[in-house]
């Protein structure tokens, strides 16, 4: 089993990233938040893989920047109806801190913003995850978060609001990402929502 690759992005796609490894070209499928976080091409790359096998695809290989979203990609597909894809979304707009906190405040539309989530779905989610170690964050510095009121996520709340736009959930999303690097973590939901417009061309 595969748990690590560090080489050489060749390229990175919609869905997955290419790594070369001592000459060995590996697929690995990411969600839009790791991809966007790659080097360039012929750049340097480090990642967590966690392999699966299916009869239907054989051996597939998820990769991300850090242990933990490896570790809360596990813990999510452990939950009845939640498949690599819908982990993978909640990740997209989730970190493993804010997911815990979204759990620690039974935050369910939060959580039902995810690509392939809808709010039964995140409810179980919700439930399964109670008292689970997410994030390895200390569990005090936890607690005084989840205490204090819920904070929207700007990823999520520019999402969809272009979705309300009528963009595209995968491309709203995917411009949102790009417009966070750009602007910043602690940029304004309008000033986001405003740059992914502008990197769809609207």
């Amino acid at each position: 089993m595969i748990g690590w690759l560090s080489g050489l992005l060749i390229e990175a796609g919609e869905e997955d990233a290419l790594i070369d490894v001592g000459g060995v070209g590996y697929v690995v499928r990411c969600g839009s938040r790791t991809l966007n976080q790659m080097p360039a091409p012929g750049g340097s790359v480090q990642i967590h893989v966690e392999t699966q096998w299916a009869e239907a695809t054989g051996a597939r290989l998820y990769g991300f920047l850090r242990r933990e979203e490896r570790r809360a990609f596990v813990m999510l597909q452990a939950i009845q109806g939640v498949g690599p894809k819908a982990a993978l979304g909640v990740l997209d707009i989730l970190t493993p801190a804010e997911l815990a906190a979204a759990v620690a405040r039974d935050d369910k539309a939060l959580v039902s913003r995810a690509n392939g989530v809808g709010p039964k779905l995140a409810l179980r989610i919700i439930t399964e995850l109670k008292g689970k170690p997410i994030s390895d964050g200390p569990v005090a510095a936890f607690h005084a978060t989840a205490q204090q009121p819920a904070k929207p996520s700007v990823t999520g709340e520019a999402v969809a609001a272009l979705m309300g736009l009528g963009v595209a959930e995968a491309v709203g999303r995917r411009a949102v990402e790009q417009a966070v690097l750009r602007l910043g973590d602690d940029a304004e939901v309008g000033a986001v929502i405003k740059a992914a417009l502008q990197e769809i061309g609207r």
